[in-house]
């Protein structure tokens, strides 16, 4: 029998043991290698950005601008209203949404938007630079015609427009020496031809004293309406007279006489025969 010097046996020993270390150490790794991956918090190396015109009624957009830090990231916003120059800034009160539709308050000034990113390690913000100066918003000009369409009422008929009279006619149709009474039809219109109710008609004959003065009429739903006026001494202001020459006002109510406003005034005429 041969005999192992204690040495080597010691040796035989250490090598069975360390194939066991190898075996454990593949099957487990080490103790570093099954330590967590570290984490980062949030951090802002380019700032956000606004997209959007800078006009009242418009919406700006907030780009979140770069961030490094351990995923999920999640983003809040807060817009903060600036002066002319981007300073002076102000939060605006519940305005936290990634867009912001511009108010008539923002005009003449800046807006910023401030990103909030944040994630289970903490958190960090990022500021954008300043938009341009908010414009305000384009006023259409004043037509002073209600919306819709059909019969406009009087009183919501307002200047820059103008009454307008249209398919004046007179009955009978050729006035004579035995005419003892006229009626003129008018219609009142506005706003591209939209019948006028409410609309104040006064006529005369030029010059006076050749048919009576009736009230003033007002106009129906229709935009009409028809005056009725009678013969008095002055008739015929010639005995070569051809036209009766009429002066007709339209008007709204609470306007003066003397004119402005939507109130509409015209010289018209119609067939005399002297002979007839």
């Amino acid at each position: 029998m041969t005999r192992i010097a204690p040495g080597r046996r010691r040796w035989l020993l250490a090598v069975p043991l360390g194939l066991a270390a190898l075996v454990i150490g593949s099957v487990f790794g080490t103790a570093q290698n099954g330590q967590a991956a570290a984490k980062v918090a949030p951090n802002n190396t380019a700032p956000p950005t606004v997209s959007g015109t800078a006009k009242v009624g418009s919406t700006l957009t907030a780009n979140d601008g770069t961030w490094t830090g351990t995923a999920p990231i999640t983003f809040t916003y807060a817009w903060r209203r600036c002066d002319n120059n981007g300073g002076s800034c102000s939060t605006i009160s519940g305005a936290n949404a990634k867009t912001y539709e511009l108010k008539a308050v923002d005009a003449g000034n800046t807006l910023r938007v401030v990103v909030i990113g944040t994630n289970t390690d903490g958190n960090d913000t990022g500021t954008s630079v300043p938009t341009g100066v908010v414009a305000a918003a384009e006023v259409a000009p004043a037509t002073g015609c209600p919306s819709g369409t059909g019969t406009i009422q009087i009183a919501d008929l307002t200047s820059p427009a103008n009454l307008q009279l249209d398919q004046q006619s007179i009955t009978p149709a050729v006035v004579t020496r035995s005419t003892q009474s006229i009626q003129v039809h008018f219609r009142a219109t506005a706003c591209s031809g939209r019948p006028v109710q409410g609309a104040l008609i006064y006529l005369t004959a030029v010059p006076f004293n050749q048919f009576s003065i009736a009230p003033e009429t007002p106009t129906g739903a229709d935009g009409t309406a028809t005056i009725t006026e009678t013969q008095l001494s002055g008739f015929p202001a010639s005995s070569k007279q051809q036209l009766l020459t009429m002066f007709v006002r339209a008007r709204k109510p609470s306007e003066g006489l003397t004119g402005g406003g939507v109130s509409f005034r015209l010289l018209i005429s119609f067939p005399v025969n002297l002979k007839g």
